[in-house]
């Protein structure tokens, strides 16, 4: 893996643990040699996880639509900041610079990153590994609800599998650095269910 695009909030949240976490990945992706790609903001755990690769030495590729950088949220001191005109075309130019994805805990935003990378892999349409930095416990629920997904007949055990979920850092890069996707498709049949 030589590029993890990661998926945060743009607010710092209320857990300093989380912040922490944040900062620690960014530093942990530098001395791992891999470049980070992030939604390009100075504030919340995006200027968080940018700040630790900078500061370890790392690179930092930002990718902002142009609404946002004119509300002056721009990270400045990046190594690359690419403007784009949309946040689809955001999310798809983040998606083709990297090797991987992680979700560090967000909002909204976060959420719809990680469902729609988690969709595509599903459809075949890549097949990166798909990480989950499960921050002092912040995505349990999503978990929880994802197995209640697979028990009600919504989701394979094969498709819940492609998320990769750690509280730590080393592990999740080490399940990364692992995953191999499946080849089953998506669809569910009537008598599986």
């Amino acid at each position: 893996m030589k590029r993890l695009t990661v998926f945060c909030g743009s607010s710092a949240g209320t857990d300093p643990i989380v912040y922490l976490q944040a900062t620690l990945l960014g530093q942990t992706l530098a001395k791992n040699n891999i470049e980070l790609v992030y939604g390009g903001a100075k504030v919340g755990l995006m200027g968080a996880v940018a700040d630790g690769a900078l500061s370890a030495g790392g690179k930092a590729i930002g990718v902002l639509p142009h609404f946002l950088r004119s509300k002056e949220i721009a990270h400045e001191h990046l190594t690359e900041l690419i403007l784009v005109d949309s946040m689809h075309e955001r999310k798809t130019k983040m998606h083709e610079l990297c090797d991987g994805v992680i979700a560090l805990p967000g909002g909204f935003g976060t959420f719809e990153e990680l469902f729609e990378m988690l969709t595509w892999a599903q459809l075949g349409l890549h097949q990166k590994p798909i990480g989950l930095l499960n921050c002092n416990g912040f995505y349990d629920p999503l978990v929880a609800m994802i197995q209640s997904m697979v028990d009600k007949g919504f989701l394979k055990q094969v498709n819940q599998d492609m998320l990769l979920v750690s509280n730590t850092i080393d592990d999740l890069l080490y399940k990364m650095k692992h995953y191999v996707a499946p080849t089953v498709g998506k669809w569910i049949k009537e008598e599986n269910v």
